[in-house]
């Protein structure tokens, strides 16, 4: 559902005074359900900024990801050679297709400072059908 406030920008005299109705624009979008084999979300998380930039970097310059997004501040409790570790990390998000998994995994694996880095894939079942139409054509050998 889009929805959005006749005004409401920064000096807006309806920010300043009681809030302005929301009015719908446009009915809600339907999302679309996915065959088997289309987009994913594959997770994995590097120890600073840097290597998170160089894996990104890499992913969509090589096509192989639509987007992947940074998130700084993730704190990971685990059981690693038979220590509990506690560290800070970076989560990578990468938007892609499943028939680039293997190639995902492979950059990840030949960037990747950790012995065993976390590489995590969730089908997408449902989103926006342009978002998802974006992700398809911009990864693949073809992507434009």
């Amino acid at each position: 559902m889009r929805l959005t406030r006749p005004c409401g920008g920064a000096g807006c005299p309806a920010r300043e005074t009681a809030a302005a109705p929301i009015v719908r624009l446009t009915p809600p979008p339907r999302a679309s359900i996915l065959p088997a084999m289309s987009a994913i979300v594959i997770l994995t998380t590097v120890g600073d900024e840097a290597q998170g930039q160089l894996i990104a970097r890499e992913l969509v310059g090589r096509r192989q990801a639509a987007c992947v997004n940074m998130v700084a501040g993730v704190r990971s409790f685990y059981r690693w050679q038979g220590e509990v570790c506690d560290d800070a990390e970076h989560l990578l998000v990468i938007k892609t297709t499943a028939s680039q998994f293997d190639a995902v995994t492979q950059t990840i694996q030949e960037l990747h400072s950790y012995d065993l880095p976390e590489i995590i894939a969730i089908d997408v079942s449902r989103g926006e059908p342009g978002f998802l139409e974006w992700i398809a054509a911009s990864v693949g050998d073809d992507a434009g």
